[in-house]
């Protein structure tokens, strides 16, 4: 274990022993009710302790290489079954299906080697840990969905030039409900396990999972154009495909390109200034920043206290602001608190004022 990481837990926990619930109840957690409620405590116990952050992260992490490898999988079988029923047909509609549904199964190797890598502590180097790999991951995804798109819509043009007639209408039928089951069954998966977790790269890779699932059925209304006596129908489902596929593509590349910018929801920094401003002994509340790392969030504010506290109870206060942000913000792991004395005759920041 490093030498940071160490001092991480060994704060966290302290910070435990400094501020055990009493056994209130209200404690600002989202407690749900009724038969939902009861199902989510027996699989995913309700805890206080702010050093539960820490196996928090940690599972997310699991959850995440989980869903990674099993929609992997999901998806691999499915675009193999896409490729004997291709054989048979020769549809073009499919083939531009199946290859990006190939695309769509490799996205989940840069993802599952993010996820691995965000695990490693942070260091003198990668000062807030290799969270940041999983942004990366996503600029993958969006490049893997960009040339997919660009090989469909050759495909499809070329058929549409050169037409050829497709056989076995039946199995390319069966192939394009096959490709909606597993895409949807994955996109479901994703999309929960991302949500959960805070992963933008995940639940992104979740819709596009869903969309492949439409352009399958796509695919099968191909088909029946086809047995219809209309032979063009094939590739001019498979350009619709390409179509769809540019449509993913916006919205996954804003969704990258916002966590690459440290975007976040105005909802959590109004939640943050909320919580911090309503804790005992805070004056007031500025500067505060928020970004995600990956699928965690590391926020930095500044508190004012009463400048007739001490350096040690001045330090109480930002410890219990910290303790109520971590109870109260999901999927926040760390926050930075700076303490500004309130009511002194002297401006505090006046020697750094000249390098704002």
């Amino acid at each position: 274990m490093s030498h940071l990481e160490h001092d991480h837990d060994e704060v966290a926990r302290d910070h435990v022993r400094d501020h055990t619930h009493g056994g209130h109840d209200d404690d600002g957690h989202d407690h749900r009710r009724g038969l939902r409620g009861a199902i989510d405590d027996v699989f995913r116990p309700h805890s206080h302790d702010a050093a539960d952050n820490l196996d928090t992260a940690l599972e997310a992490n699991r959850q995440g290489i989980r869903a990674v490898k099993i929609s992997f999988v999901a998806l691999l079988a499915t675009a193999v079954i896409q490729v004997v029923i291709i054989v048979a047909t020769g549809s073009v509609a499919l083939l531009a299906d199946t290859i990006h549904n190939f695309s769509d199964a490799l996205t989940a190797i840069p993802l599952f080697l993010a996820f691995k890598l965000s695990r490693r502590p942070a260091n003198r180097r990668y000062t807030y840990g290799y969270g940041r790999a999983e942004d990366l991951a996503g600029v993958f995804v969006i490049t893997m969905i960009t040339l997919s798109s660009i090989i469909a819509a050759y495909e499809a043009i070329q058929r549409l030039i050169h037409p050829r007639d497709i056989h076995n209408l039946g199995w390319l039928i069966a192939a394009g409900v096959t490709g909606f089951v597993g895409n949807e069954l994955v996109a479901l998966y994703r999309i929960r396990v991302g949500r959960q977790i805070g992963s933008a790269a995940l639940a992104a890779d979740g819709y596009h999972a869903r969309t492949d699932g439409f352009t399958s059925l796509a695919v099968a209304l191909g088909a029946v154009g086809a047995s219809l006596g209309f032979r063009r129908a094939d590739p001019i489902v498979g350009l619709a495909i390409s179509i769809a596929i540019f449509a993913v593509l916006r919205g996954a590349a804003r969704q990258v390109f916002r966590r690459l910018m440290d975007a976040v929801d105005p909802d959590i920094v109004e939640q943050i200034e909320t919580v911090a401003t309503t804790t005992p002994g805070v004056h007031d509340v500025n500067d505060i920043r928020v970004r995600w790392q990956g699928h965690r969030l590391t926020a930095t504010l500044a508190i004012g206290v009463d400048s007739t506290l001490t350096v040690s109870n001045g330090h109480t206060v930002a410890e219990a602001v910290r303790h109520e942000l971590l109870h109260h913000v999901r999927h926040l792991d760390t926050a930075d608190i700076h303490v500004d004395p309130v009511g002194s005759d002297t401006n505090p920041h006046a020697d750094a004022a000249h390098h704002a």
